[in-house]
């Protein structure tokens, strides 16, 4: 399990076991993640999607608190997964990382609440479960236009297809005068976060990750 460069957020490489018959794989231990990012995650829904290629989802986030934990992981093709800092406040705000995840290498991403997260579609019928600590909450459930400049997410897609929900969402600069994203303050507050330090590494060579130093949009 390794921290990502923003606080808070994890990736999960599981050991794969094949052979002539096929594989297997711990794709979730409750008790390592637990270990790693310092909390157990309670587990309220489990939910798919499936993705033509070119699509792109996101960037979603939910209302803290309660927020809503996810832990995120490609079971058929493969996706680009972007988690966004979205937390007003926090030293990695307005920042991204994005991670391969296939059904080769079976990695998954853990995200806290109070986090952003989207995905990009590499192959037609790429398809994502989460396991998410809380249930749908429609009024607490908001995105950011992925496609916008002031973020500068490098999805991996000509022409993203989005949905009109994606393609009607605010810009970040309108989600911060609006006063819709969480607080960072709020979520240490909830207890989310064990406040360690943000990386300041970009991890190994190689892997499709960016940080941008971002301070709050007056």
């Amino acid at each position: 399990m390794r921290e990502l460069t923003i606080a808070g957020a994890f990736e999960i490489v599981p050991q794969v076991h094949g052979d002539q018959r096929g594989l297997f794989t711990e794709w979730y231990r409750f008790d390592r993640l637990a270990e790693a990012v310092g909390r157990p995650l309670s587990l309220a829904q489990a939910n798919l999607s499936v993705s033509a290629k070119g699509v792109v989802r996101g960037i979603h986030f939910a209302d803290v608190p309660p927020g809503q934990a996810k832990y995120v992981t490609c079971v058929r093709g493969a996706v680009w997964d972007v988690v966004v800092d979205l937390r007003v406040g926090s030293p990695t705000f307005g920042r991204w990382e994005g991670i391969r995840l296939d059904d080769i290498e079976r990695r998954a991403v853990c995200l806290p609440e109070g986090l952003g997260h989207g995905f990009c579609a590499l192959t037609d019928d790429a398809t994502l479960t989460y396991l998410c600590s809380t249930t749908y909450r429609p009024t607490a459930e908001h995105a950011v236009h992925p496609l916008d400049p002031d973020l500068g997410i490098e999805w991996p897609a000509d022409a993203p297809l989005l949905s009109a929900r994606d393609a009607a969402a605010p810009s970040w600069a309108e989600a911060v005068v609006g006063g819709m994203l969480p607080s960072y303050d709020v979520c240490l507050a909830e207890g989310i976060y064990s406040c360690r330090p943000p990386r300041t590494d970009l991890g190994s060579e190689g892997r499709a990750a960016r940080m941008q130093d971002r301070t709050p949009i007056e």
